[in-house]
């Protein structure tokens, strides 16, 4: 490997703005802002606005959509295009 060509790959807090859950992992992104952790350490915080803590797929918080009643709604309104005039 090439020296100094790779970023900085270090600890950071990634804050879920949504839920307001917090985890510490690796990155390579960096913050001027910073927490303390559980650990004592102060690590660089990157605020997010979705993670799998809050998104709806993994909550299971997730909306079903209507779609036979969309379809219905579809066909009703163009019943009648295209139709020989």
């Amino acid at each position: 490997m090439k020296a100094d060509i790779h970023p900085k790959y270090n600890y950071v807090v990634f804050n879920d703005l949504a839920s307001g859950e917090k985890f510490l992992t690796r990155s390579t992104v960096g913050s001027s802002k910073t927490i303390t952790w559980e650990d004592g350490n102060e690590y660089p915080v990157i605020d997010v606005e979705i993670s799998a803590a809050s998104h709806p797929f993994y909550t299971g918080k997730q909306r079903i959509m209507d779609t036979a009643g969309r379809v219905e709604r579809f066909n009703a309104r163009f019943k009648g295009f295209g139709g020989k005039k």
